[in-house]
């Protein structure tokens, strides 16, 4: 049973003059054997925390709070110790970091791990939650944090909703062959990957696509979004026609099975159903009998067309920045973005040397997955990101891969206001214990601190005012309360 408003207030012990002061501040069993395996093999992160004393969020809580899901104890100290410049080329460059503690809980997670052919044997339940607890894990318990984060922009821009056909199982391909390998590296590599990969055709048609008789019409539900949201954008400059021409130039790509050869889900292009003559998309001619190769001369017109710079620029800072993103940041990081042919890196390095970056702090709300992350990153928390944190998810509206539309999950702020009920009621229930596969040990956190206050500056990312903090410190469960607060649901 959940619980009411009072309820929750109750739960924490919390006055009703520590509530109204906090209100006028802004307020709106058994462990898994993969935790078993991970603490037995790698051992736990132990020591002092260093935390935060100013009155404000200053340079080291800000670049945790955006380029990771926000700091685990212990961050804050390793980033002083070697500098904000080493943190970030290291972020940008993940395959530097040893990821070997995360590596070994996201490996225990079936059916993850299996070949194509063997997620036909799973129910679709199974892999949901095997990709929603994926998602969790990884993005708690990773040290490559940055790519976490591109990771969930990405699957947000290329979203794909794992209720259609086949990609029940297919979704799994999509984020572990497209999405991660490409999170950082090439924009026009992910694309590409993006447009042929099994789950992507399933979920926007395109392997209905084929021009196979003559007055045949192209499927232009992928074209459509291609250019809608995956590069020019909706203000982009395409018309109607663009769309048709692109649906031509991708038609012929499908996919099928051979179960008895171990081939699922194959992608091919089958010249019999392909519009083989010529056409114009954007203004640019793509003459006729291109085959296969005409899908790589549209991703060419429309990955490297100033537009698509634009459009993935104001994503970008729309994420790390503010929303809406200053007209500034995203002239300077689509600039990067033409002149690097879509390098992601290069663009995100430009993003965050930039002034607007630094001076953007504490004005992004966190959306719910983001908020739960950062709850279980802040308490030190051990979790299977099992079925209860997914439950969690879903009752603020954002479980990985349950968006229904194409757009993905929204950025702004406002869509996400309705969850704050639900978020007051997880800090209550990580805190007690309540949830499932989830632990914390706020004695041990505080300990490491120092003491309350100074647990409170850890999860603020600065030193609490007098009357958060006297609010706060009144009640019987402070970390629940610090984990509600304000100050704790912006970064």
């Amino acid at each position: 049973m959940r619980s009411t408003r009072r309820q929750f207030v109750q739960s924490v012990g919390l006055t009703f003059a520590s509530a109204g002061a906090l209100v006028a501040l802004g307020l709106t069993g058994c462990r898994r054997l993969e935790e078993q395996i991970a603490d037995l093999a790698l051992g736990d992160e132990d020591g002092a925390i260093s935390v935060p004393h100013g009155d404000s969020i200053d340079e080291v809580a800000h670049l945790l709070n955006r380029v990771s899901f926000g700091p685990r104890p212990g961050d804050r100290a390793l980033i002083e110790q070697s500098g904000v410049d080493a943190y970030l080329a290291a972020q940008l460059q993940p395959s530097v970091i040893d990821d070997t503690r995360c590596d070994w809980r996201a490996a225990a997670i079936e059916p993850l791990s299996e070949a194509r052919a063997e997620l036909y044997e799973f129910a679709p339940e199974e892999i949901l939650i095997a990709l929603g607890r994926s998602r969790v894990v990884r993005s708690v318990h990773s040290k490559r944090q940055l790519l976490e984060v591109m990771v969930e922009l990405w699957c947000d821009h290329f979203n794909i909703v794992v209720q259609k056909g086949e990609c029940k199982w297919m979704r799994v391909a999509d984020e572990f062959e497209v999405i991660r390998p490409n999170a950082l590296g090439s924009f026009r590599e992910l694309v590409r990957a993006s447009a042929t990969s099994p789950a992507m055709l399933i979920y926007l048609d395109g392997h209905d696509n084929k021009v196979a008789q003559p007055g045949d019409r192209p499927n232009e539900n992928y074209a459509r979004e291609l250019l809608e949201l995956h590069t020019l954008g909706v203000d982009g400059g395409y018309t109607q026609r663009d769309v048709f021409e692109a649906a031509r130039c991708l038609s012929g790509w499908t996919y099928g099975h051979d179960f008895w050869r171990g081939r699922v889900s194959e992608v091919a292009f089958d010249p019999k159903r392909h519009d083989s003559s010529a056409k114009e998309v954007l203004g640019v001619e793509i003459p006729a009998g291109g085959g296969k190769d005409d899908i790589e001369r549209l991703l060419d017109i429309v990955c490297f067309h100033p537009s698509t710079a634009t459009h993935v620029a104001r994503r970008m800072c729309r994420t790390f920045v503010a929303d809406p993103a200053p007209r500034s940041i995203v002239t300077t990081v689509a600039d990067v973005f033409t002149s690097s042919r879509g390098d992601i890196r290069s663009s995100l390095k430009a993003l965050f040397a930039s002034t607007e970056f630094g001076a953007s702090r504490g004005v992004l709300l966190k959306r719910p997955f983001r908020y739960v992350v950062s709850a279980l990153r802040g308490t030190a928390a051990e979790t299977d990101g099992g079925v209860a944190i997914l439950d969690a998810l879903r009752r603020m509206g954002h479980a990985p891969s349950e968006y229904p539309t194409p757009d993905g999950y929204p950025l702004e702020a406002e869509p996400w206001m309705g969850s704050l009920f639900w978020r007051w009621n997880c800090a209550a229930d990580l805190t007690r214990g309540a949830i499932d596969g989830t632990r914390v040990n706020a004695t041990e956190l505080v300990k490491r601190c120092g003491n309350q206050t100074a647990a409170i500056a850890h999860l603020f990312g600065r030193a609490p005012t007098e009357r958060e903090r006297d609010a706060i410190l009144a009640v019987s469960d402070p970390l629940a309360l610090a984990l509600a607060a304000p100050a704790f649901q912006w970064h």
